[in-house]
């Protein structure tokens, strides 16, 4: 979109040289032809290494805008890119991209749907009801059993098993919120890649991405009802036990392991081999590998069996 025209949708002052912005994009990621936003002080020290050449910032935030970039002032910037996000939202389907490629030896039932531009690689098994989704990517030797439902641009490794009923690629639940309660959808314009060895349980949903990727790194394990929410990082080798919930954006170290029920917060890391017990409650950052938490608040292991003991005394 031409800048003088974002700028129109979303009530900015722009006098400058015409050009065409090209997406959407976190600071960190962005290119020199995409736009960012800033709507929280703490990323305010991530503007000046951004390539991003659009920033939309609030009059608070316009003076850490570099003079290389270009600064959109406006009251809201987390209600305005909301605003903004569907214009740079692909189309769901596509019936100018090439027809759906099928490798050798894959069984594609004919009660399955695959959309134009999917590739799907050798030896596959996509059983009856499955959709994939355009421009969705498939390894070899997977399995997708029936009602499996896999949304645009995503990919799936090789050596995959995914369960019945399973979506990846849904919208992650993202919205902005004006200061009269109303609503409004952040078009959630990433993707999910899943890599190699990985199996997903039945009813697991794996949110996409609002900018960037949702990673399932390689031999990652995910029981039945499960949720993964936006940009969230599953390390190699995990192990996700039902009813786990993850909220966006969550970088999880290797061959950690999620009890049934448990949970994370959004923007959180969890160092490698972490275990939590079933219904454990994590609200803070683990940055020390190997240790085993339970409860909620969260605790170790050690210390919750102990506090467990000591209440049971008390109502004796």
């Amino acid at each position: 979109m031409k800048i003088s025209e974002i700028a129109s949708i979303i009530g900015a002052k722009f006098n400058g040289e015409e050009f065409e912005v090209t997406g959407m994009n976190t600071l960190k990621s962005a290119s020199k032809t995409e736009l960012s936003f800033v709507s929280n002080s703490k990323y305010i020290s991530d503007i000046k290494n951004s390539q991003a050449r659009v920033i939309i910032v609030d009059a608070k935030t316009e003076k850490y805008v570099p003079t290389d970039s270009i600064a959109l002032v406006v009251e809201s910037p987390y209600w305005e890119m909301a605003k903004l996000s569907k214009y740079f939202a692909p189309c769901i389907e596509d019936d100018n991209l090439p027809e759906p490629k099928i490798g050798e030896g894959s069984k594609v039932s004919p009660r399955a749907e695959i959309a134009n531009g999917a590739t799907i690689g050798k030896n596959c098994t996509i059983m009856a009801h499955v959709y994939i989704g355009a421009n969705v990517t498939i390894g070899d030797n997977t399995i997708l059993y029936p009602s499996v439902c896999i949304y645009r641009d995503c990919k799936v490794g090789s050596d995959c098993i995914i369960h019945a009923n399973s979506t990846i690629g849904s919208d992650g639940f993202g919205f902005a919120t004006s200061k009269q309660g109303e609503h409004k959808k952040i078009y959630q314009n990433g993707n999910v890649v899943i890599e190699d060895d990985v199996e997903i349980g039945s009813s697991t949903a794996i949110d996409r991405a609002a900018f960037g990727t949702t990673l399932i790194k390689q031999g990652v394990r995910i029981d039945n009802l499960v949720q993964v929410g936006h940009n969230c990082v599953i390390g190699e080798y995990s192990v996700l036990v039902s009813q786990a919930g993850i909220a966006g954006s969550t970088i999880m170290g290797r061959n950690v392991v999620m009890g049934g029920q448990s949970a994370i917060s959004g923007h959180l890391e969890v160092a490698a081999f972490t275990t939590m017990a079933a219904r454990s409650g994590v609200t803070k950052s683990i940055k020390e590998s190997g240790l085993t938490f339970a409860g909620f608040p969260l605790m170790e292991h050690r210390l919750w069996l102990k506090l467990q003991a000591k209440l049971a005394r008390l109502v004796k």
